[in-house]
């Protein structure tokens, strides 16, 4: 259980944070660059389930406490990628977990026929967002994983998460009907 009585402890002040087994690095480093680009991504989830409910409110929650895990296990140095009782590691069963959720999300969705603008209703919108963001996650846990031993499943969680994030945002839009088609050369 995680307790926290101060919140501030004045050890990055010199620049460097803490990873899970107790050793610091850089705040620039590209293994932090993934974990940050992974919080925002966690914390824009967040504004999309503050305009969802039901299935969605509950699946963007797993997500979250998923994201959390992720974040963990990108914190944690070394090469066994394997969970345990005090390692978390993100894990093959969660990205197929995300694929079920996407063909099941597919099913009601009319086939794409345009690129989609992002956008249409409130929650598509913020959908939107942290689908981007969670593109960009998965690009800065590569560049991390060139540097550094990374849990190969992390990038493939956020490719699968873009994806899911994709395919929702075209359920909130009324289950596509209300997406915003691009119109190739329209403002020419």
């Amino acid at each position: 259980m995680v307790k926290l009585n101060k919140i501030y402890t004045r050890t990055g002040d010199d620049g460097t944070t803490g990873l899970v087994d107790g050793s610091r690095i850089a705040k620039d480093a590209s293994r932090m660059a993934a974990i940050g680009d992974v919080d925002e991504t966690n914390s824009l989830i967040g504004v999309a389930a503050a305009h969802a409910g039901g299935e969605m409110l509950a699946r963007l929650r797993t997500i979250q406490n998923d994201l959390f895990d992720l974040g963990a296990d990108l914190a944690t140095p070394g090469d066994d990628f394997e969970p345990g009782e005090m390692t978390l590691r993100t894990v093959a069963k969660q990205v197929t977990r995300l694929e079920n959720e996407i063909d099941a999300m597919n099913v009601a969705l009319s086939p794409l026929r345009s690129f989609i603008l992002p956008g249409g209703s409130s929650l598509a919108a913020h959908l939107h967002v942290a689908r981007a963001t969670a593109r960009r996650a998965e690009r800065t846990a590569v560049t991390a994983a060139g540097a550094v031993s990374l849990n190969p499943q992390a990038p493939m969680y956020l490719n699968r998460l873009s994806d899911w994030l994709f395919v929702a945002a075209r359920v909130a839009n009324a289950n596509g009907a209300d997406d915003i088609l691009w119109v190739p050369g329209a403002s020419r």
